[in-house]
């Protein structure tokens, strides 16, 4: 089974603009907290500071890569194998942001990489393409 080179590379934007833009948005909320305690009027400000913004746009990037391979794969293909994402948040968060990720945790995005690797070696096209 080979999977075209379009899916590819659209798979790999949708999961790195996933966890990029998870990751920026984070560390933009996390080092803009307290400028939200103050006034609601300072969402409006933290929206547009460099971080935010630019986890913003990488989830815009997100939705519309992953709108595009949607239309070219089916779901039940696109979520587990852009489901890696979830791994690498994982390793971010614990690099990054020092979050203690328990042996549980771990144990979950094992088994992520697990249905990840099965649903991986499928066509990501079974169903029949619609005429209308």
């Amino acid at each position: 089974m080979r999977v075209d080179l379009k899916t590819q590379i659209f798979t790999i934007i949708v999961i790195l603009s996933n966890v990029l833009g998870n990751f920026a948005l984070s560390w933009g909320m996390k080092h803009n907290a307290p400028a939200l305690e103050s006034s609601p009027l300072n969402f409006i400000r933290v929206i547009f500071s460099p971080w935010v913004l630019l986890g913003v746009s990488l989830l815009i990037i997100w939705l519309l890569t992953r709108m595009t391979l949607l239309s070219w794969a089916d779901l039940s293909y696109v979520l587990p194998v852009t489901s890696v994402g979830y791994v690498l948040t994982a390793v971010i968060a614990k690099f990054f942001f020092d979050e203690k990720i328990t042996a549980e945790r771990w144990l979950g995005t094992l088994c992520i990489v697990a249905g990840m690797i099965l649903v991986g070696s499928t066509p990501p096209r079974t169903a029949q393409q619609r005429t209308d």
